[in-house]
């Protein structure tokens, strides 16, 4: 954590705080928006994904749900494929193991639309896909 030194050094943090959560919320910035991430490595399109992937974006603009879906490469979980990762706007990204369509199912409505925290999480080791 940087140190402030001055009043001025607080200032330029506070602008550029309030610069970036500006650029956050503009419609345009793919980050101001849901982010759904499948992973469609070899082993995920052997465990199911393209149907998760499928079923995400055909669900997701059904329910009018704004969010942005895409195919990734392997993230290395292949135990627990399909997988997919969620970015809620602003916060950090989230990942699902073992993703069928009931789980698919209770990803949207509980967790993208509730905020609720369901089971299915797997622990990550990186900033994001």
């Amino acid at each position: 954590m940087t140190k402030l030194g001055s009043t001025k050094s607080l200032t330029e943090l506070r602008e550029k705080l309030k610069a970036k959560n500006a650029a956050l919320s503009q419609k345009d910035n793919p980050l101001s928006t849901i982010q759904v991430k499948v992973t469609m490595a070899t082993c995920g399109i052997a465990s199911g994904s393209r149907p998760v992937y499928d079923y995400m974006k055909e669900e997701l603009s059904k329910r009018n749900i704004p969010a942005k879906v895409s195919q990734v490469g392997c993230m290395g979980f292949c135990y627990a494929e399909p997988t997919i990762e969620i970015t809620m706007p602003g916060k950090k990204p989230v990942m699902f193991g073992f993703v069928n369509m009931k789980k698919a199912d209770e990803i949207i409505e509980r967790f993208i639309r509730k905020g609720e925290e369901i089971e299915g999480v797997i622990p990550m080791n990186y900033e994001t896909a």
